[in-house]
């Protein structure tokens, strides 16, 4: 008679195994990658040489508006910044009322160091924002997209957290599904609306990343000295 194994506790630590030690060398390798990749797509943003590449996806995107496209993209860029503060708030309540405390502070890490390091580059380059198509600029600087960067950082590691706690293979694929529409239906906003250039978009994505894979290997390696300790 064959015995189904239950699903380890959503809080319990994972044990070694070869899946998750290729699972941590393929987030080092993945934010070794994507840091240089931004290194690079900075270095050809500061030559000017994405100003073509921006122009014309900007150009193209905008041949689509019209007012109800508009709504619906100012909306959708909320969900990027303003409405997910409150959606961080509801999502580490919910977490700690199921007693997930090592999710919350996964979620509350990657979220807060999303807005650190979006903050941090962005003084760091100090892009200007081209001239929007709707409304007025915001009065940051544009490199990278702090919505495309945090949205990253909340959404994708929100769907991880909860894929790791559902049985159901369906479901975790349609989060999945979700946390990527979410997250590039962001970053077309902030093309669409004009406050960003396209690179701006990419360049957040990266360093998201290469932040979130960041965090991920360290939480790997600081478990591994723990069990050694």
């Amino acid at each position: 008679m064959n015995v189904v194994e239950p699903l380890p506790e959503p809080e319990q630590e994972p044990k070694p195994t070869t899946l998750i030690e290729i699972a941590t060398l393929s987030a080092l390798a993945v934010s070794i990658l994507c840091l240089l990749l931004f290194a690079w797509l900075a270095s050809e943003m500061r030559e000017g040489d994405t100003l073509k590449f921006d122009a014309a996806v900007r150009g193209w995107v905008h041949q689509f508006a019209s007012p109800t496209l508009t709504r619906a993209m100012i909306f959708i860029s909320l969900l990027g910044y303003d409405v997910l503060i409150a959606e961080l708030v509801l999502a580490l309540s919910i977490f700690l009322w199921l007693r997930w405390k090592r999710g919350a502070g996964w979620l509350l890490v990657a979220t807060v160091g999303g807005v650190v390091l979006d903050v941090v580059l962005k003084y760091s380059f100090h892009r200007q924002r081209p001239a929007p198509f709707f409304g007025d600029a915001p009065h940051s600087y544009s490199f990278p997209s702090g919505h495309a960067l945090v949205s990253f950082s909340f959404y994708v590691v929100l769907a991880g957290l909860i894929a790791d706690r559902v049985r159901p293979l369906f479901l975790r694929i349609l989060l999945g599904v979700i946390a990527a529409v979410l997250v590039i239906s962001i970053g077309i906003s902030r093309i669409y609306l004009g406050v960003h250039y396209p690179s701006d978009v990419l360049a957040g994505y990266l360093a998201a990343a290469m932040w979130v894979g960041t965090i991920l290997t360290l939480d790997r390696i600081r478990e591994r000295r723990r069990r050694r300790a």
